[in-house]
């Protein structure tokens, strides 16, 4: 059996950092789909394009509009390709995690000065910001934690253009 370049575990087995972008991709993708179905999204005849005003709760609990929901599909399609190397999984946890972060600060910002406000260009609502705090920390932590060993050699990774 093929071993890694360290001689450790078998080669064909992907880094925990890459399983935890796949896993983590695959989340926004099933959140981005759910979304979409009627029952799930309560009030999904008051989902709109963008904006605060759409009303729509996927699981009775976090404020989506389409636009939300594209953007967690497209989240979710971003990671899986980011999670074909250790590089692009890192670069998918950690980032996201950062993005997750200000997305938190942005609903706080947001509701601290005016909820109405034209700025307020996303569906967020308390639920959105406790999420969006978890999802950052979390993301961020699997990113930076699960990627000690991983690389070849002295490096930690190839360059992201290699694969």
């Amino acid at each position: 059996m093929a071993r890694d370049a360290r001689g450790g575990r078998p080669a064909s087995h992907r880094p925990r950092v890459q399983s935890a972008a796949l896993a983590v991709a695959g989340v926004f993708l099933l959140i981005g789909v759910l979304g979409f179905i009627p029952g799930i999204t309560t009030d999904y005849g008051e989902l709109r394009f963008a904006g605060h005003h759409s009303d729509a709760l996927l699981l009775g609990l976090f404020q989506v509009s389409i636009l939300h929901n594209a953007v967690h599909l497209l989240f979710g399609l971003a990671g899986l390709v980011l999670a074909r190397s250790v590089g692009g999984a890192r670069l998918f946890l950690a980032g996201g995690g950062a993005i997750y972060l200000a997305l938190w600060l942005y609903g706080l910002a947001i509701e601290a000065v005016d909820p109405e406000a034209g700025a307020n260009i996303l569906p967020i609502n308390d639920a959105d910001n406790w999420l969006h705090l978890a999802l950052g920390f979390g993301m961020l932590a699997l990113g930076l934690l699960l990627s000690n060993q991983a690389g070849t050699g002295g490096r930690l990774d190839n360059p992201a253009d290699r694969h």
